[in-house]
Formats: structure tokens, sequence, C-alpha cells
């Protein structure tokens, strides 16, 4: 009962997160690690949307693999990296990673690239102060879940690139955000829990939701339906080579919030390119509940590790 309460409450999260009275998450229990650091400003500014945290696990070792962990929040919250500590990054310390849960500038502050600039600067961040925190920079995963698994997706197919365009729309999705601009924004690894990936199929996996959706708000609060340049440039479903780090995509096939059609095409658009992507429909899962279990957990701890050690 204990975990199945945890469950409800972490997928709720993402939903209800601006809700009155909501108790944020303080983060993984005191047990889970041996060492912290909070609120670690990564941009070099006094932006809260611009820190992480850094866990490492209980587990002694000279350095640690690492994975960053990022919430969901339909990208309307600059502030939820406990959320996603507590939940998905939990068994990711019990598995001896060490874990970076960061935050990210919301849509209602800054419109897109800003959210994958900000993840970006965190990665370089991280790989440049390695050192500092134990950490091994030769291999760095990330996940995320809903909004959060969107961003671990894009980030995981643009390795290396530094601008997208589509029509007569360019964006800086690298950015300069932060002291690290010549240091690697590469990820080695991607778990992918329940995101939207693929915008222009999000209405009854058809076509682009309309002028109210979270979409709307990310590209400016423009209607997605009116703007196909900048759907597909929110869309990492686009953006997919065989070069792609793997991929572990997770979704219930009874998710009400992100229809589960979009892990569907997202695991063929890896297939039709070359890459390797491994999907796990949970039957009866939705947008966490059934997700959000021990069984998933350890398919994503597992993957992680043996991602790890290539």
């Amino acid at each position: 009962m204990k975990k199945q309460l945890l469950t409800v409450v972490f997928s709720l999260c993402a939903i209800v997160l601006t809700a009155q009275g909501f108790q944020m998450p303080e983060g993984p229990g005191e047990g889970t690690y041996s060492r912290s650091w909070k609120d670690v400003n990564y941009a070099s500014d006094d932006q809260e949307s611009h820190n992480l945290d850094i866990y490492l696990p209980k587990e002694q070792k000279p350095t640690y693999q690492a994975v960053i962990v990022i919430y969901g929040s339909a990208w309307f919250a600059n502030n939820a990296k406990a959320m996603a500590s507590a939940s998905i990054g939990t068994p990711l310390l019990k598995a001896g990673f060490a874990v970076i849960s960061i935050n990210h500038r919301s849509s209602t502050e800054a419109i897109w690239p800003a959210q994958i600039q900000d993840v970006k600067a965190a990665i370089r961040y991280v790989r440049a102060n390695a050192a500092g925190y134990d950490i091994d920079p030769l291999f760095i995963g990330i996940t995320g879940f809903s909004s959060g698994g969107h961003l671990a997706t894009f980030a995981g197919v643009t390795n290396g690139v530094k601008t997208l365009t589509s029509g007569d729309v360019t964006v800086d999705i690298e950015g300069t955000v932060g002291n690290y601009l010549s240091t690697s924004s590469r990820v080695h690894a991607v778990v992918d829990w329940f995101g939207p990936v693929d915008m222009a199929h999000m209405s009854n996996c058809e076509a682009p939701n309309d002028e109210t959706s979270p979409e709307a708000v990310l590209i400016g609060k423009k209607d997605p339906r009116q703007e196909p340049d900048w759907v597909k440039l929110i869309s990492p479903i686009n953006f997919i080579d065989k070069n792609d780090p793997e991929i572990l995509i997770i979704h219930g096939d009874a998710d009400n919030v992100v229809p589960h059609c979009q892990s569907v095409r997202l695991k063929n658009a890896y297939d039709n390119a070359g890459g390797i992507a491994t999907f796990i429909s949970v039957p009866g899962g939705g947008h966490g509940p059934g997700c959000f279990d021990t069984q998933y957990f350890k398919n994503m701890t597992d993957f992680f590790t043996v991602q790890s050690s290539k």
C-alpha cells in the first residue's frame, strides 16, 4: 500500500504541481545517499531555475557514474528537482549511480529552446566539475518523466548539435548558459518515462493539440495547429539518427495525459533510423501509476548499468 501511495503521489506531481497546499518531496530518503550538494547553481546566476542537487550513493567508490534526472510538469515548473530525485532518482542511488536532479526554466519564464539549453548547461557543468563531486565524466546518463522525458530524449538525440532549423525558424539548442561553453553536453544513455516526443500527433495520435495546450505555452502561446515549424522544433522524434545513444522507453498503455502512441512512434523512429531503442509498454499503466513500480525501476537501473559498462 505504501509503495502504491508513493507511486500516485509522484506521478500526480507533474499535474498538480501548482495546486494550493501541495507539499513537494524533499528528495531521496536520508538512508539512500552518503553525501549531497543542494542548490548548486549551474549557470553562475541567481536563478532558482538554474539550480541542481547532487547525491552520491551509500556505496563507497573513488568515482561514480552519474545520471541526470528531470521532473515532469508540462514544462510549467522551474523548481521541482526534489520530486525527480525522490522518485526516479532513489532507485538509481540504490543501484550505485550518482544522481543529479536539475531545475530548468519554465515555459512561462522563457519559451523554447530555453528548457533544453538549461539541460545542456547542467550537463556541461557536471562534466566540467566532475572531479569535485567524485563523478566519472566518461559516463553521464539522463532520464526524466513526462515533460522531463521529452527533455531527456531531446538531449540524447541532439548530441553534438548546435542549432536546428525548420522552414524560416532556427533555434539555438546548445545555448550560452553558464561558464563551460567549451565542455561537451553529450549524454551516453537515455531513459524516457512516458514523455511527449511528437507534438504533431498529440491529439488523438493524429494532430497537434490546440492553443490551450502546454505545447502552445512552450512555443510562446502560439496555436500548434498553425505552427508546423515550431511543432517540429519541439519534437525530438524529428532529429533521431543512427548515432544517437541507446534509449529505454517506458510508457503505460492506459496513459490519459501523454498518449501511448507517442512512445510507439518513438520506438519506430529509432528503428527506422538504425538506432537502438527498447520499448516497455506497461499493461494498464497510467501517467505514472503502474509505471513507477519496482520492476520498471529495475529495468531502468539495469539499462544504465549495462550502458555504463560499455
